[in-house]
């Protein structure tokens, strides 16, 4: 989930402070939450850490006198590994939490979760905690192992037989003269050309190339290796060894020296910086006010009142529905059952974009979500194709989203590249957008809350030539129609396509002009966030989808999707809720809650209605999932508010006074 990487280098003809802050700067895009490095010499290992970005690091004074004023020789060459983090457990302005780890004689930079280090704290636990971190395990399981008798090759492989999810890892240790690579899925590349002094490597290949471009190196692009899952690297950085072998086999290239080194932490004034309080992480419970209860159970009666579809379940407050004498609504007598195109086809597809040269050969698109991570199941599986999971990190990607994702790439052994976005800015945004509509509601104007994740097909775009990949496969399920998100705002979705995005040109300008009027009609949207916005309208309706959904090819069945994941990746669910649709994405219990409490419906009832339509449900059995389904998830709720900033029972108290639409059907 974060970006490690690191330099040793005893070529004079390079330099190695450059270049290493240059690693620092390309690797931001995998974390800008926190960021460290850690550089050895002969007597220590000197560790620095910093609530910041790794742009904001590299013009502090420590890192001036640290890195860039070092100068390699061959007796003494530059030796740094570096983290750029983004977090997922501990909160980064502490700065026990933040990377490289430092215990019991090693120093770490890890890049993944291990999804069950609760389990693991309680076999391996035998000392104090000395963070939140689970990389703090890697040392800790490590240095038990090594002072039990056992070859750090085995050691490695036993902290690899333990911990569950995806892991990359670089180690330092203070007992010898080595640094190791460790992968359990591959995000790790590297290039050795030590019989020239120069070894570099990071989480991503496209930030190798583009350090030779801008360094001019004398490394070729083809010299970048990826270090396979399962296998071990150790590099001697005084004889300039080099070992790669699998987990469990024997480093019989460790250097050992004479005497340890020393582990010294840096610090920094940083009194005069502001330090961003981040809440993200916290999970809490809290009982809703008993009238916030009750307003959802009266809102409830009410909507029960509501005409709906005789056929499916929507309501008539829909937007652009009307009913026949039937009762039965346009959209049930304009829908055309999706029409598969077959495995065959699928897998002709597949033959067509196979490579030999062990490269991988498409891009698979992950956010952690159910459909998301069994496309993925299914690419390498069934497929037989070897991909690259991409993420896009926008700051409203749950916890539980990220441990799925580890959970998948960890055990599948595919490579996983995520693009964080400028998390504290995009929650910022957020919160202002939330603001402006808390003072001047209007349904149509929800989709503002989530612009921010649109730059995901951005960057799907630009991984994809990057990595020289023909063939995108996504998992999204054509069931998953959302169009009144658009249609409250006068732009109708046709039935043909199932993304907002294909809706016509037409009504893609009656979209912009009515955002357009809504700005005007409430100045508070004119923020910061405009241009974040106007990215994301570009991304979304502007760029052409030409990837491949796998549902197009085969049946979208929920219930086989869920029990491969539950089964077979032990894929985590969210207790506060019985569906596993939208867990992932810690804005939905938000915006849900709105369209409820003010339409009487949320997605859940157009998602039940297009598998009515299917033929995958019957309607009873769709009115009660979607009662289920819809009642208001509190806690998640609570997440969303702390998270961006808002007061949750002010917020909560804001929407409950909305006057309903459906009342002026009667």
């Amino acid at each position: 989930m974060c970006g490690i990487f690191g330099l040793i280098n005893k070529n004079q003809s390079y330099n190695s402070g450059k270049i290493f802050r240059t690693l620092c700067l390309f690797s931001e895009s995998r974390g800008k939450e926190a960021s460290g490095f850690a550089v050895r010499n002969i007597k220590e290992i000197k560790v620095f850490k910093t609530p910041f970005t790794a742009s904001e690091m590299v013009r502090g004074e420590v890192f001036r006198n640290e890195i860039l004023s070092l100068k390699n020789n061959d007796t003494s060459p530059f030796i740094a590994i570096g983290h750029s983090r983004l977090v997922t457990n501990g909160y980064e302005q502490y700065d026990n939490n933040n990377q490289p780890v430092v215990k019991n004689g090693f120093v770490v930079i890890h890049n993944g979760i291990i999804v069950n280090q609760a389990d693991l704290w309680q076999k391996y636990g035998t000392y104090a905690k000395q963070s939140e971190l689970d990389s703090e395990l890697i040392p800790e399981i490590l240095s038990q192992k090594i002072n039990a008798g056992s070859d750090i090759g085995f050691a490695f492989k036993v902290l690899f037989e333990e911990i569950f999810g995806m892991t990359n890892t670089a180690v330092l240790s203070a007992f010898n003269k080595n640094l190791f690579l460790a992968t359990n899925n591959g995000s790790i590349y590297f290039i050795n050309d030590l019989k020239n002094g120069f070894f570099v490597f990071a989480s991503e290949r496209f930030i190798l190339e583009r350090l030779i471009k801008k360094h001019r190196l004398h490394s070729d692009k083809k010299q970048i290796e990826q270090l396979a899952p399962g296998y071990l690297v150790s590099i001697g950085f005084l004889s300039f060894s080099f070992l790669k072998l699998k987990f469990g086999e024997s480093v019989l290239s460790v250097e050992i020296s004479g005497t340890p080194c020393e582990i010294a932490n840096i610090r920094e004034d940083i009194k005069s910086r502001s330090i961003y309080i981040n809440t993200s992480l916290e999970h809490k419970y809290q009982e809703p006010d008993s009238h916030f209860v009750d307003t959802y159970l009266d809102r409830k009666k009410r909507t029960e009142k509501l005409v709906r579809c005789t056929r499916c379940i929507l309501p008539e407050t829909f937007p652009f529905i009307s009913f026949d004498e039937k009762g039965v609504c346009n959209y049930c007598r304009n829908y055309k059952k999706q029409g598969l195109r077959g495995m065959s086809e699928l897998k002709k597809i597949a033959n067509l974009h196979r490579r030999r040269d062990g490269k991988a050969e498409c891009l698979v698109p992950l956010s952690g979500g159910r459909d998301s991570s069994f496309a993925l199941h299914y690419v390498v599986n069934e497929l037989g194709l070897r991909p690259i999971a991409y993420s896009y990190d926008w700051g409203m990607i749950t916890d539980l989203a990220r441990r799925n994702q580890s959970r998948m790439c960890g055990k599948l052994g595919v490579e996983h590249i995520l693009v964080s976005a400028d998390i504290r800015r995009k929650r910022e945004n957020i919160r202002k957008n939330v603001t402006a509509w808390l003072k001047k509601p209007d349904l149509g104007t929800i989709p503002l809350f989530m612009a921010g994740d649109k730059q995901y097909f951005y960057y799907s775009k630009l991984l994809q030539k990057q990595n020289d990949f023909s063939l995108v496969i996504m998992g999204e399920n054509p069931l998953e129609k959302t169009m009144f998100k658009s249609a409250f705002s006068g732009a109708r979705q046709e039935m043909k396509g199932y993304m907002a995005y294909h809706i016509s040109f037409l009504n893609k300008a009656r979209l912009l002009g009515y955002y357009l009027r809504q700005y005007v009609k409430n100045p508070a949207f004119i923020n910061s966030s405009l241009f974040d916005t106007a990215g994301a309208f570009l991304s979304y309706y502007s760029i052409k989808h030409d990837y491949l959904n796998l549902f197009n090819f085969i049946k979208w069945d929920e219930k086989a999707i869920q029990e491969v994941l539950i089964n077979e990746y032990y894929w985590e669910t969210d207790p506060g809720t019985n569906t596993t649709w939208r867990i992932g994405d810690g804005t939905a219990a938000f915006y849900n809650y709105i369209y409820y409490m003010l339409a009487g419906f949320t997605e859940n009832d157009t998602f039940r209605s297009n598998q009515i339509r299917e033929g995958d449900l019957i309607r009873e059995i769709a009115l009660q999932l979607s009662i289920i389904e819809n009642q208001p998830r509190w806690d998640s709720m609570l997440w969303y508010c702390n998270t961006i900033g808002i007061e949750f029972e002010k917020t909560v108290r804001i929407i409950n006074e909305i006057k309903p639409i459906y009342e002026a059907f009667r």
